[in-house]
């Protein structure tokens, strides 16, 4: 029963709907049109952003450490072009090809340097001695006169070289294209990242906080226009490397290349989706209502509330990234959804009051259907806003456009189809009988009759979906998000098969135990060896920077080195290791005493230093990096694990100070990302549970009721989940918001079967109103569940393998909570019988 207040809010709110909407739906529609012509001008800054900044914590500890020793070592942003001649490699009609495509990337302005197999230094094909070696006398393959056979063998037997620019069948290569780094584009990110530091450590000032806000409009700026010649420089790059494909299999790779995709793929999902969703959306209406004003009107309503909300995400300067992307997916099923519930209670209304004007059909079908609405809408609403906990932008993001975009769907649905309605004349078939759908009836009977049963196997169910949910994993597997037929999955998988892994990880040893600056003479021994040492090498002063290398500091990145290239998910890795044990081969494989480690690291010439020195060694930092990467492709790898094995051993087996080493990059990023957001989901999930419970009860007044309408969804959630448990399906960046979406959707269903068996419930007969709510309600939100279930599986669609996954399961999820509501919701209801008999 209705409170004596609650009916004075729904009289007067009736009222003043009635004079402004309904009597006056020519102004309302064209206030309509001008507030959509309104966003529609801002929808050209409508924007795509597939970064992998965009997907990081920007709290994250770690992320200041990654940026850090990109800095600290120079790190530059780079493409590889993997080449597989279809003749030898190494035979000279492949080499000047490969030197052709080389001079080719390099004239173009966007490219620093391309290294190749042909710039390699063959220290012993060369045949000099380690004290002979200068810039000028060490050869390369594209040296006249060079062993080309002697060579190959020198490159695959290189600590450095082999199964990183050469494959171990001699028959693959890798082109490294080095980007040429903006100057002002890095000053103007630090200085942003400086001050963005300064305010989540609550230190910046009002003049510092004008100041970031400069920062970020010009970063915002200058970002678009960078994206946009780096999308020009990879589309040169692909129409260079294309012509080569004749000769040989050639693979374009590497993160600039990965993120330009994904904006393709991103935009090339909205317009797929777009065109599939409004296909099959004129084929539901049609076959649903079989009458053209309900195909148009709902098409006309999904078109206000997503064309509005494009604009606005324009206007605020929001952008869409891989994780929201299917915002307008969501806001096109939802429209649709409640348009059809509204479409199909006008109908019947129609039939109940034949003899009634448009007005009173249109008046009564909002009074019936606002407040159902409504709360679909606030339900659905909190169950997005548990995504704006996460502390991840382009999730927090995703939660606040959908909040916003139900806000536009639900004042679009109750405004311009009601206006348009009462501007058309009543249709002869809305007053028809329809004929009942036989599902319907038997799902009606099943509750009925075999709700026991339904009770049973729901149990069952829920029992062996906590099984699943209990085996669920949190992973990020970077070749797996991409179709086999992409470039990126087949670039990727070429260099993890034969050239090392993809995913790069750093770990950082530092020696800060060891004095840094330490004279030659405190490693001093003594030694014969002329053929290296010479009179000069020991006379004079020393440069205490010559002689940071010491065989303590040699033997501990050897360890760390050894004991990460022993683990199978770990493909190459390079350090200061692989070259000291290139320079071991040339001094007759023994090892390097302490002064002779000094006059080495004096003599490399500038150009191998700068390639195989520094990028290994901060001398100012007394620290030394080791770089690897992971088989990312390998089936059973667990990122997270590996993450916690590795440090976990180098501290317990290695004997390494937790402070003196440090394990960065991008795999870690989205490891902390992934994590953060799974624990943000779980907990978040609870408090969403309680405020839909919530708002059931202050709906239906009943604790009985809210606790009947959370059951469905909680199962259907918890199937979903641990079907993916049970499959060994990760949860990622998309598929791990599926349980507060499926909450928030499935349980809009909930609401309207109850609303209306409690509205239908005039002669204390609990089974004659269930079937009355089936043959009514019912169609509605099989109609609408139908609509999400096929409207979601386009998805399967895209060339992104977590937006399958999240079309397929949320449809799943929806199918689920379909039988839920019409099997399980009416049986629980008939046996805790929560509703009072009232005179009819």
């Amino acid at each position: 029963m209705k409170s004596e207040n609650q009916l004075n809010m729904m009289n007067g709110f009736s009222k003043v709907y009635e004079r402004i909407v309904l009597g006056h739906p020519i102004v309302v529609v064209m206030v309509l049109l001008l507030v959509l012509a309104f966003f529609s001008y801002f929808v050209k800054d409508f924007k795509l952003d597939a970064s992998a900044d965009s997907l990081l914590l920007e709290d994250d500890k770690d992320l200041k450490v990654f940026r850090e020793i990109i800095d600290r070592y120079n790190v530059k942003e780079f493409l590889f072009v993997t080449f597989t001649p279809y003749e030898d490699l190494f035979s000279q009609g492949s080499l000047q090809r490969l030197k052709e495509l080389r001079e080719e990337l390099k004239s173009l302005e966007s490219v620093d340097s391309v290294v190749t197999l042909l710039d390699i230094p063959l220290l012993k094909t060369s045949g000099i001695k380690l004290s002979e070696i200068t810039e000028e006398n060490v050869k390369t393959l594209q040296d006249p006169g060079v062993n080309t056979q002697r060579a190959k063998k020198e490159i695959l037997e290189s600590p450095i070289y082999k199964d990183f620019v050469l494959s171990l069948d001699g028959q693959t290569t890798a082109l490294q294209i080095n980007l040429k780094t903006d100057p002002y584009f890095s000053e103007l990110l630090k200085k942003r990242n400086q001050l963005l530091d300064k305010k989540r450590s609550a230190t910046l000032s009002k003049s510092e906080q004008s100041e970031l806000e400069k920062y970020i409009s010009e970063y915002e700026d200058y970002y678009a226009a960078f994206n946009k010649q780096r999308h020009q420089d990879i589309e040169k790059i692909r129409s260079i490397i294309r012509s080569y494909r004749k000769h040989a299999v050639v693979h374009l790779g590497g993160v600039p290349m990965v993120a330009d995709d994904m904006i393709t793929f991103i935009k090339n999902d909205l317009v797929v989706f777009g065109f599939g969703v409004f296909i099959f959306m004129v084929a539901t209406l049609t076959i649903i209502f079989r009458e053209i004003r309900w195909v148009i009107l709902p098409l006309l309503s999904c078109f206000f509330a997503v064309l509005i909300m494009i604009g606005m995400l324009g206007l605020l300067n929001w952008k869409v990234t891989v994780i929201s992307s299917n915002f307008i997916s969501l806001m096109l099923i939802l429209t649709m959804s409640m348009d059809i519930h509204l479409a199909v209670r006008y109908r019947q209304i129609c039939r109940d009051m034949s003899s009634g004007s448009q007005m009173d059909v249109v008046s009564a079908m909002v009074k019936k259907m606002v407040w159902p609405c409504l709360y679909t809408a606030l339900t659905t609403i909190l169950a997005f806003s548990s995504l704006v906990f996460s502390g991840i932008k382009p999730v927090i993001d995703f939660g606040w456009m959908m909040t916003i975009g139900l806000c536009v769907t639900f004042f679009t649905s109750f405004l311009l189809l009601p206006a348009v309605l009462v501007l058309l004349k009543k249709s002869s078939s809305s007053i028809t009988k329809e004929r009942q759908s036989v599902i319907i009836s038997k799902l009606a009977l099943i509750a009925r009759f075999h709700g026991g049963k339904v009770i049973i196997l729901s149990i069952l169910l829920a029992v062996i979906s906590v099984i699943g949910v209990l085996k669920l994993k949190v992973e990020n597997s970077f070749i797996n998000y991409f179709s086999k037929k992409t470039e990126i999955y087949q670039g990727m998988k070429l260099i993890d098969d034969k050239l090392g892994g993809t995913t790069p990880l750093d770990i950082i040893l530092n020696f800060d135990e060891q004095p840094a600056n330490s004279a030659p003479d405190d490693n001093f021994v003594e030694t014969d060896d002329e053929d290296f040492l010479e009179e000069d090498d020991w006379a004079g002063d020393h440069d205490p920077r010559d002689y940071w290398l010491t065989p303590f500091k040699v033997e501990r990145i050897k360890e760390v080195h050894d004991y990460l290239a022993g683990i199978p998910e770990i493909g190459k890795v390079l350090s200061l290791a692989s070259v000291i044990r290139v320079a071991e081969q040339l001094h007759e494989e023994k090892e390097f005493d302490g002064l002779e480690l000094g006059v080495l690291n004096k003599k490399i010439p500038d150009r191998i230093r700068s390639d195989m020195v520094d990028p290994y060694v901060s001398v100012d930092n007394n620290e030394a990096r080791i770089f690897l990467r992971i088989l990312d492709s390998l089936e059973d790898i667990r990122r997270k694990d590996l993450l916690e094995k590795i440090s976990s051993d180098l501290i317990n087996k290695l004997g390494l100070s937790g402070n003196r080493v440090t394990v960065s990059g991008i795999l870690v990023l989205y490891n902390n990302m992934l994590q953060s957001l799974f624990r943000s989901q779980i907990l978040t999930l609870g408090i969403v549970m309680l405020g839909i419970a919530i708002m059931l009860l202050i709906l239906f007044r009943s604790i009985t009721l809210s606790i009947i309408g959370i059951i469905p969804n909680l199962l259907a959630v918890g199937i979903v989940l641990g079907i993916m448990g049970l499959t060994g399906i990760p949860l990622d960046m998309m598929t791990i918001t599926i349980a507060a979406i499926t909450m928030g959707i499935g349980v809009d269903d909930c609401i309207h079967y109850i609303y209306r068996f409690r509205e239908e419930f005039a002669n204390g007969n609990y089974a004659e109103t269930l079937h009355l709510c089936h043959r009514n309600v019912g169609k509605a939100i099989i109609n609408t569940s139908i609509t999400i279930m096929f409207g979601f599986s386009i998805l399967v669609l895209s060339n992104f393998i977590p937006t399958i996954y999240f079309g397929v399961f949320t449809g799943l999820a929806m199918f689920v909570a379909l039988l839920s509501v019409l099997a399980l919701l009416p049986k629980l209801i008939l046996v805790w019988t929560p509703f009072k008999s009232r005179s009819p």
